[in-house]
């Protein structure tokens, strides 16, 4: 087993959680891509940005929404999930340019406090964490009204979407050791 994945049924339940806030911010955030980063690739602006994702995760979404013929009840456990994840997106980012500029102004000083800088980091950090939190319950709310056929369709997209991510990760991981690894074809001798 890939040992990134092992764990107890908690890590699984954490990561289906994860993803459906994934899939929330994605949804949220609809064509809001910024201009290119610094390899040229299309990224999505703010912290927790989708690097050129969000519209292909925005037809997923869509997707997944019309396949599950939602009751008015879930429809609105739905909109509620998004709405949480839309507000505490922008607290998050509003959180991020408070950092930003803190750093920015710490610069100016001709000594850092770093015990500054790090409180604040901690501070927003346990922000964002019960931010995290509040979206999580919701989108787990709405994944919990869902009834057996729904949960499957929903399971389905979500082990796809994992998969892809192996995937993904696989590909990184032999990358890094091609190029930067111990016995990787483009590892450099070391001098003696």
């Amino acid at each position: 087993m890939n040992p990134i994945l092992r764990g107890s049924s908690r890590y699984l339940a954490t990561a289906a959680a994860a993803l459906a806030v994934t899939f929330g911010t994605a949804y949220a955030a609809g064509g809001n891509v910024s201009p290119t980063g610094p390899d040229g690739a299309a990224m999505q602006g703010g912290p927790g940005g989708w690097h050129g994702h969000g519209p292909f995760m925005m037809e997923r979404l869509n997707a997944l929404h019309a396949r599950l013929a939602l009751t008015p009840e879930q429809e609105q456990k739905w909109q509620t999930a998004l709405a949480t994840m839309k507000r505490n997106h922008e607290a998050e980012r509003a959180n991020h340019e408070k950092m930003r500029e803190q750093f920015k102004a710490a610069q100016q000083q001709p000594i850092l406090d770093l015990d500054a800088l790090h409180a604040t980091h901690q501070q927003i950090r346990q922000q964002s964490d019960a931010l995290h939190e509040q979206t999580a319950t919701a989108w787990l709310a709405f994944y919990d009204s869902l009834n057996d056929q729904q949960k499957t369709t929903v399971s389905t997209e979500l082990k796809q979407h994992f998969a892809k991510m192996g995937s993904r990760h696989e590909k990184m991981r032999e990358f890094w050791r091609q190029h930067h690894g111990a016995g990787g074809a483009g590892s450099q001798p070391t001098a003696p």
